[in-house]
Parts: C-alpha cells; structure tokens; sequence
C-alpha cells in the first residue's frame, strides 16, 4: 500500500501542490473576501490537482532525459508504469479543471489554459529557448492569479509583486535547473536551453541579476506596499529567503558539482515554500 502511495507522491511532486494551495489561500487571504466554505475548498484542490497533472505528464514525456539525469524518477526505477503515469496526469487534469469550473468563469479558464499549456510544454515547449522556463516560474506565480479571481474580480499591488516575486525567483531557479542538467537536455531532446546559447556561466550570471530583482521587489513591499509595509514579521523571513536566493545564484557562479546542484534545488524550493507561507502569514495577520 505504501509503495503506490510513495510512488504517486514522487510521481506528482505532491510538495509543490501543498505550495500551491497555500499561494492559492493566501491570494484569496490579501483580497480581504473569502470565499464560502466550498468554492473554498475548490480553490485549493483544484490548482493542487491540476500541479500534480503537469508533473506527472512531465515524467510520462521525459523517460529519456530522466534516464540521464534523474534515474531516481519514479518510472525509470519500475516504481509505476508509464501507462499508470499518463493515467495519473489525465484524471489529476480532469479533477482539477472540473473543480475550477464549479467556481467561476474566470477560475476555469485558467485552469483549462493552464492545463493545456503544461501538456505543450512537457511535449514540445521545453525545448524552446526560455520558454519552457518561463512557463514552469509562470505555474508557480499564476496561484497568486487564480486565487485573485476565486475572490474577486481584480489583483491588488499586493499581489501583482509578490506574484512578480515567486516569478523572477522561479525562473532563476529553472535556468539553474537546465545549466545542471546540461548534457541530458542536449543528448536526449536536443533542446535549447540557455546554457547552449550563451554559456553555463552567462546562465549563472542571468540567473543570480533575477535573484537580485526579486529581493529588490521583496524589500520594496517592506518599505511601501501594505500588509507588508513596516512590518517585521514579514521583513525578517523574507529576509532570510532572499539571502538564500541570492547565496544560491551567487554559488552557482563558482561551484558546478552535482552536490551543490542538489543543494541549491532543495534550499530553493525550501526557500519559496517559506516565502508562500510569509505571505499567508501577514495576510491573516
């Protein structure tokens, strides 16, 4: 029993739908109207449904570059079959667009793009220079956009630049990703990425100048933007993320061992699951 539950969990990358989730109540949390108790609970399982899709779809098409770069992903170690993956991405889609549907127009639409745009980039999108990273930062800001329009009709300040944020934060940590799995891409899809085009070193230095613009953005909420303005309990966590954001463009200018490769995927997601959850904080605060 455990191992199909530990395989799914690994298959879908079930961390980054609780992130979502939490973007998600936090974006509804700084609009000031929660929803009531059910479209509620659709917001946040739909968008978690809809990641766990993208990813599991991202693996069923992947098989090759993973057999290069990620022998740990769970159908290249026989822990479920490809078939079971693409059955997985199907129904996680299905749930998530239909639950969206349910709360308004605007919540479906993007779940229905969204879902669309994450089967063309598995296939296809990837391998197109910046794109394929700018819609992998894209899916981790656009919860701040769909929980936005579960509550209302409109985006505040607030949440168009911590939006911009976990943008800028996470497109720096997919071209991260592509200069550390340099050989695979190229070899097996023949894609091309940024390392190809300009370097692994002019990648790194791009890398760590959109680290430094999110951490400008981050400090400017403190000194500006409300609920953030003047408010230490926001500037000292996000304080700590944006010191590892930038400890971890920075490193990538000196250190290339698979170890610090590691490091930094790890601490990078730790660092904006602390973000996502600095902003709920402040929010209900």
């Amino acid at each position: 029993m455990l191992k199909p539950l530990n395989a799914f969990l690994k298959l879908t990358r079930f961390e980054h739908s609780i992130m979502i989730a939490i973007a998600v109540l936090a974006a509804e949390v700084l609009s000031g109207s929660l929803p009531s108790a059910v479209p509620l609970a659709f917001s946040v399982v739909g968008p978690a449904f809809i990641s766990a899709g993208a990813f599991a779809i991202n693996d069923y098409f992947d098989v090759e570059v993973d057999r290069m770069n990620k022998k740990n992903r769970p159908i290249i170690s026989g822990e479920i079959s490809r078939n079971s993956a693409l059955a997985v991405a199907v129904l996680s889609f299905a749930l998530g667009t239909a639950l969206s549907y349910a709360i308004n127009y605007y919540c479906f639409a993007i779940a229905i793009s969204f879902s669309a745009i994450s089967i063309l980039y598995s296939y296809k999108l990837k391998e197109v220079l910046l794109v394929g990273n700018l819609f992998v930062a894209l899916s981790m800001a656009i919860p701040f956009i769909f929980g936005s329009f579960v509550a209302g009709n409109s985006i505040s300040n607030a949440q168009l630049f911590y939006t911009a944020i976990i943008l800028l934060a996470g497109l720096s940590r997919e071209i991260d990703g592509t200069i550390r799995d340099y050989s695979g891409d190229i070899k097996a899809r023949h894609a091309n990425t940024l390392p190809r085009v300009i370097g692994k070193q002019a990648s790194a230095e791009f890398a760590l100048l959109l680290y430094v613009f999110a951490t400008c953005i981050a400090m400017m909420l403190f000194f500006t933007v409300a609920p953030f303005k003047h408010n230490f309990a926001y500037l000292i966590p996000i304080s700590a993320v944006c010191s590892t954001f930038l400890y971890i463009g920075a490193g990538h200018l000196t250190y290339s061992s698979d170890k610090f490769y590691a490091f930094s995927r790890k601490s990078s997601l730790v660092a904006m699951g602390i973000a996502l959850l600095c902003i709920f904080l402040v929010a209900i605060a």
